[in-house]
């Protein structure tokens, strides 16, 4: 049940990590312009 629980926490931190690293493409185009 241990592991299950820390799968679940993994997910969850990969998807804020693209959340991030959507975030900050975004910034850079409105950057370049």
């Amino acid at each position: 049940m241990g592991s299950l629980k820390k799968r679940r926490k993994a997910k969850i931190n990969k998807h804020k990590r693209r959340k991030k690293l959507r975030a900050l493409r975004h910034k850079k185009r409105t950057w370049q312009k």
